[in-house]
């Protein structure tokens, strides 16, 4: 899709967004961390927006969470697990990082959606699924709306620290959170 001089340009683009965010980040910058020449920016891309719009289409700048990403068996605690497993396998600390740099305003009206895209699908999965397990009586009732956001929120919450503090905050790995705070979840909608 892309030559090897834009995928240099889009490479270095990403990291100086991730981390010094895009108004921060000149065309100078992604020109020296590219190793070309600044004119060569504007022969591949109309500009540093153009650069970010087109990462966004690729799958190392994008989570690219789909509601297929996600199966269920009908056992609670299995079922969360995996959520949990799924989502973070796509929302790593580093796709955290890309979020957070495409959210300046000069950025967010083109940005938006495609952000939006993986929470919504991650609620989606989760609305539909509590629904069917209020249904079944596997889970008492309670606004599924609510848990969806809930359990979205703990999921999104655990990335978005290791993104800002790495283990600085908390050293709890990963799988292990996941599994207790799955159980904890369960403890209150069971």
């Amino acid at each position: 899709m892309f030559d090897e001089t834009q995928a240099k340009i889009i490479q270095a683009t990403m990291n100086l967004v991730m981390e010094k965010g895009y108004s921060s980040t000149t065309t100078k910058d992604i020109a020296l961390h590219a190793g070309i020449n600044e004119c060569t920016i504007f022969r591949k891309f109309h500009g540093k927006k153009d650069i970010v719009l087109s990462a966004m289409q690729l799958p190392e700048w994008n989570p690219g969470l789909e509601e297929s990403d996600f199966t269920w068996c009908g056992d609670p605690e299995s079922d969360l697990v995996s959520f949990a497993e799924t989502y973070m396998r796509h929302v790593t600390p580093r796709m955290v990082k890309v979020s957070i740099g495409l959210r300046t305003p000069e950025l967010y009206p083109d940005t938006a959606e495609g952000i939006l895209k993986v929470p919504c699908v991650f609620k989606a999965v989760l609305l539909r699924y509590f629904q069917s397990m209020l249904v079944k009586g596997n889970i008492r009732n309670t606004d599924c709306e609510s848990m969806s956001m809930a359990f979205l929120s703990m999921c999104f919450g655990f990335v978005f620290f290791r993104a800002s503090f790495g283990e600085k905050l908390s050293a709890l790995p990963e799988k292990q959170y996941i599994s207790e705070s799955v159980r904890i979840f369960l403890k209150g909608i069971g």
